[in-house]
């Protein structure tokens, strides 16, 4: 499991796409998470506003996955 850092309390779902490479753009975010199945601690989510916050863990339709660290 990778482990993404963050600065603040909290990341949204399409910022964490973006940071970890699976799109390029914002925009993006709405089109992969209606194309791909994407688990946040385990639930299907498809808000790409969805806030993630320290520990949270995002499981991508093909295994991989990042949990959201808060720097301290």
């Amino acid at each position: 499991m990778k482990q993404i850092m963050i600065k603040d309390d909290t990341i949204t779902l399409g910022q964490l796409l973006k940071e970890i490479g699976v799109i390029q753009t914002g925009g993006m975010a709405k089109w992969y998470l209606a194309e791909y199945v994407l688990l946040v601690n385990g639930e299907k989510e498809t808000r790409r506003g969805k806030k993630l916050c320290n520990a949270d863990v995002v499981t991508l339709e093909d295994g991989q996955q990042f949990q959201v660290v808060q720097r301290g």
